[in-house]
């Protein structure tokens, strides 16, 4: 993929990894499933060179280091798939422990937007995850400006987008921090921000699927969030005002 082909960002937040943790094998397989042909068969060396592993299963399974896994790709720099796993020491709210954070980028073309919808579910629920997105790259800048910093007064965040508590101001690690284009909640995320009302949802259930385990994966718009469009602004501004709780804006 060349510096100006734009990707599609995948984040699943998850309780933290064990000890011969099952969890980072599922989710590359349920990559692999979700994207017919996808071989995550390779890493890279410090120097940026692609190091085959013909053994990549037992690979990972040996370099569970520090809370995460290592980076793993397919070798197609035109179509570059690539996923890692992390602890982040920070909580998903205040007083929480650390947790695993998997990342995984898609080309942000016509195989990937098809598949994104699979590769979440896929990936969030091999992880176990708490919630999850998948939004096109640069959003996470969007957002960045959206999160209410000490000092910041008057905070105005882009787009008229509405401002977002930090996570460590929160008490709720169960709701997530904000909204993406695909929105992936457990079962636990959903009930705590009232999702599905049928009274109030029947849009986004027509662009929702329900998981194996309860969970749900909402699409807002059915092409990939572009706040320079008027329509998916709309739709992400009403977002916001149905779940006020995402974003720690209001006590569930």
């Amino acid at each position: 993929m060349t510096a100006a082909q734009r990707s599609l960002i995948l984040i699943a937040h998850a309780p933290a990894l064990t000890e011969q943790d099952d969890r980072p094998a599922a989710i590359v397989h349920a990559m692999e499933r979700a994207l017919p042909g996808l071989r995550l068969g390779w890493t890279t060396s410090e120097k940026e060179d692609l190091i085959a592993l013909p053994h990549r299963d037992e690979w990972v399974a040996a370099n569970m280091t520090n809370g995460g896994f290592p980076f793993l790709c397919n070798d197609d720099d035109d179509h570059l798939v690539t996923v890692a796993g992390l602890e982040n020491p920070n909580g998903l709210a205040a007083g929480s422990p650390p947790h695993f954070e998997v990342h995984a980028d898609l080309p942000l073309d016509a195989a990937g937007i098809a598949a994104a919808i699979d590769v979440l579910e896929g990936v969030a629920e091999g992880a176990r995850a708490v919630w999850g997105h998948a939004t096109p790259s640069g959003y996470g800048g969007v957002v960045a400006q959206q999160f209410r910093h000490p000092g910041d007064e008057p905070h105005i965040p882009p787009h008229g987008l509405p401002a977002l508590e930090l996570p460590w101001n929160r008490s709720t690690p169960e709701i997530p921090h904000f909204l993406g284009w695909l929105n992936y909640w457990s079962a636990v995320a959903a009930r705590a921000i009232g999702f599905p009302d049928p009274s109030r949802d029947a849009e986004l259930l027509s662009r929702a699927r329900r998981t194996a385990t309860g969970g749900w994966v909402v699409r807002l718009t059915d092409a990939p969030l572009d706040l320079e469009n008027p329509t998916h602004l709309d739709a992400l501004l009403r977002g916001y005002e149905r779940f006020p709780e995402i974003g720690g804006r209001s006590s569930p």
